[in-house]
């Protein structure tokens, strides 16, 4: 270990745990050989015993079942990141929009699963209407981020952040997913808000109608060796 490496951490290990299991699960729905389906097997096995170890509430074998389940056969099967989709809102007062969710209780601006069919601007305009009851209009986009190098999820994910702006409708959460939802200056925040040390700066940039360069993960060199250099 060089001086500048840190401890491996335990969002390393689920990192570098899906990393392997994807690999494992596309290389089983290319595969017609069973003796690269025994070693992909092994794999993923490999790659359950360290999210164990990172803390998973699931046991290995639990884990490898989970994943079979998505192994597909060809391109269907090959094994990408989920995408999240949100939307940072602002009004004509400069606040931001934020719902609190109805499982968790944490708030956050409105974000959700990209959909089949919709661009992801689409994706952000949907989900704002659905969970507040605001309409609004696309801006920019603001962030393309990496969940597991974030360290703000625990499966594979890029979260794609748009920058909105409020065009009409009336606050209304949604039935289901929000608790409440309402209008925030980014100084006085509710408490139980999430993230802001990752989208504070460039939010607020943004709600101040200030030129904002889109945020992404810059590529690290070496990929896997390499640890925090966020």
């Amino acid at each position: 270990m060089s001086e500048t490496d840190e401890p491996v951490t335990a969002q390393d290990l689920v990192r570098w745990s899906e990393a392997l299991a994807g690999i494992a699960r596309t290389g089983l729905g290319f595969t017609e050989n069973l003796y690269e389906r025994e070693r992909f097997e092994e794999v993923l096995a490999v790659a359950a015993d360290m999210r164990v170890a990172a803390g998973s509430t699931y046991d290995a074998e639990s884990l490898v079942s989970e994943w079979m389940k998505s192994v597909g056969h060809g391109v269907p099967g090959y094994q990408t990141p989920k995408v999240a989709v949100g939307a940072v809102v602002g009004n004509d007062a400069g606040e931001i929009l934020l719902v609190q969710r109805s499982d968790s209780g944490v708030w956050l601006y409105p974000t959700g699963w990209a959909d089949v069919g919709y661009s992801a601007s689409e994706v952000a305009v949907k989900e704002v209407e659905e969970e507040t009851g605001i309409e609004c209009e696309v801006v920019q986009l603001l962030a393309v981020i990496d969940g597991l190098r974030q360290g703000f999820t625990r499966i594979p994910l890029y979260s794609v952040v748009f920058h909105c702006r409020a065009t009409g409708g009336e606050l209304k959460a949604h039935p289901l997913e929000t608790a409440d939802v309402g209008w925030f200056s980014l100084d006085d925040l509710p408490p139980m808000t999430v993230g802001v040390e990752q989208w504070g700066a460039f939010a607020r940039a943004a709600l101040a109608g200030e030129a904002v360069e889109v945020v992404y993960d810059v590529p690290r060199s070496p990929t896997w060796r390499t640890i925090h250099d966020v």
